[in-house]
């Protein structure tokens, strides 16, 4: 049985990205008002694949973005 609170690192995040951002993502910086917390992606966590790509604030849990694939269309979410 997986651990249900491992994670990986925000540069897990670069690939699916890049794949719809014009610019690079691993360059990108987050910010979370209520924590305080910031930085740059590779410090998120990140939790998935199914049903999708879902990264937290390690710090609050806050959800800062969600990225999913089905079929052609991708949905990305930014914030909660």
């Amino acid at each position: 049985m997986a651990d249900a609170t491992a994670h990986l690192d925000g540069n897990c995040l670069a690939g699916p990205l890049s794949e719809i951002l014009a610019v690079e993502p691993t360059t990108a910086w987050w910010r979370r008002p209520e924590c305080a917390r910031s930085g740059p992606l590779a410090e998120l966590h990140v939790y998935g694949p199914e049903p999708g790509l879902t990264a937290c604030c390690p710090g609050c849990t806050y959800i800062a973005l969600r990225l999913v694939r089905d079929g052609g269309y991708v949905w990305l979410t930014v914030g909660g």
